[in-house]
């Protein structure tokens, strides 16, 4: 699977377990009801497809440019903390603003999520790999995708 589809499906299916985990997570932290945990979650889920989406043009695009035609191990950790980097940037004034705390306690919040998700996201990439195979990016030099929009 390549393309597009291998990216919708790569979200589609991250988002799902990410919206799971973080409002179950979110809402025995905070002691938010299910009704305000699941909304956050869906909007962590929301923020996550949109920065996972264009996060991930991006890295492929620096790896068609590079002579490498796998993905290591020290790949695989690059892409997983970058990807954090850029999710909790976001993540923490949207907590707070939801949950309506500080950002201090919106980043206590997060904390538990910055420490699961990157091992989450490199488990995740793994699985989706051997499952789906690499991308055309890694295995061969394809000509960048024509933009959709």
């Amino acid at each position: 699977m390549q393309g597009w589809k291998r990216r919708i499906v790569y979200v589609v299916m991250f988002e799902v377990l990410g919206i799971l985990i973080a409002s179950s997570v979110l809402g025995m932290l905070s002691g938010a009801s299910v009704a305000t945990s699941g909304v956050m979650g869906v909007m962590i889920s929301t923020t996550g497809v949109t920065v996972n989406f264009l996060y991930n043009l991006a890295f492929e695009a620096w790896e068609r440019k590079s002579a490498a035609t796998t993905r290591t191990v020290g790949r695989r950790v690059l892409h997983a903390i970058g990807f954090q980097i850029a999710l909790v940037t976001f993540l923490i004034p949207l907590i707070a603003w939801w949950l309506d705390v500080s950002l201090l306690q919106a980043f206590l919040y997060d904390a538990v999520l910055i420490v699961f998700f990157p091992i989450f996201t490199f488990t995740y990439n793994w699985a989706f790999d051997s499952v789906f195979g690499l991308p055309d990016s890694v295995t061969r030099k394809a000509e960048p995708e024509p933009a959709v929009w």
